[in-house]
């Protein structure tokens, strides 16, 4: 069908005002808060069309509601900016209807949210905000309480406070031992090193000499080995630990 110059404005021009900043709701990735958008779609294809303006207009707005809606729904209403340049980028790839002959568009697209939407993400974040710090300090309290009850002596302070009133029932040494251990095995993600593996082996290793005058033996060695190494200083502090756990069998001053 030939159209003269006047008809085919006249078609443009009411498809174009058909399709002109046609409202539709968007979800967001966030349930119950969406976004409220204005899509204006430009008609690539000149006339004549395959089907009549109305018909072709509401295919458009049709199909671009359904990309705009699948790609809204990925998004953060948290983050609007990014949402914007996500659901604008998609929209604006050039599009055809399944028509005899193709008809091709692109579209544009302003995204914002309403006031109850605002209100409803401005909630949110606060809901999350209070919810990390209390995930922060309930896991710095976790890993401070992991870190003190590594010692007999401190696990026994908690055991006493617990039951002030009951000295009779206090652990063995062999139950702290066994508690203290299985709390010296936890580590921060941030701890879980080499060096930090190696000082549980050493504390290990000493513990497993009981007998004061083996472990007495055993940091002379150590002392003797970091002066061998070229470490004086450090040297000189496993001397301060010998001099200081003399053991019972070391003489008394006077005797």
């Amino acid at each position: 069908m030939t159209l003269s110059p006047w008809s085919r404005h006249r078609m443009r021009r009411m498809l174009r005002r058909r399709l002109y900043r046609f409202e539709v709701r968007l979800p967001s990735k966030v349930p119950g808060i969406g976004f409220t958008a204005r899509i204006t779609a430009t008609v690539i294809t000149n006339p004549p069309y395959p089907e009549r303006t109305d018909d072709l207009a509401a295919a458009i707005r049709a199909t671009l509601r359904k990309a705009a809606f699948d790609v809204s729904r990925k998004c953060d209403p948290a983050d609007l900016a990014t949402a914007r340049d996500t659901c604008g980028r998609h929209l604006a790839s050039r599009r055809s209807l399944a028509t005899e002959p193709p008809v091709e568009y692109e579209a544009v697209l302003t995204l914002d949210l309403l006031p109850d939407d605002q209100a409803a993400v401005r909630s949110l974040l606060a809901a999350q905000r209070r919810q990390a710090v209390s995930d922060l300090l309930r896991r710095q309290t976790t890993e401070a309480m992991a870190e003190e009850l590594t010692h007999p002596a401190a696990l026994l302070v908690r055991w006493i406070e617990q039951q002030p009133d009951d000295w009779k029932n206090l652990p063995s040494p062999e139950t702290l031992r066994k508690i203290t251990e299985a709390f010296s095995q936890y580590r921060p993600e941030a701890e879980r090193t080499v060096e930090y593996a190696a000082l549980e082996v050493i504390r290990e290793f000493l513990d497993s000499f009981q007998d004061p005058p083996q472990r007495r033996m055993v940091y002379e060695v150590l002392a003797a080995g970091m002066r061998h190494a070229q470490r004086p200083d450090h040297a000189a502090k496993a001397e301060v630990l010998v001099n200081g756990n003399p053991g019972p069998s070391a003489p008394e001053n006077g005797s």
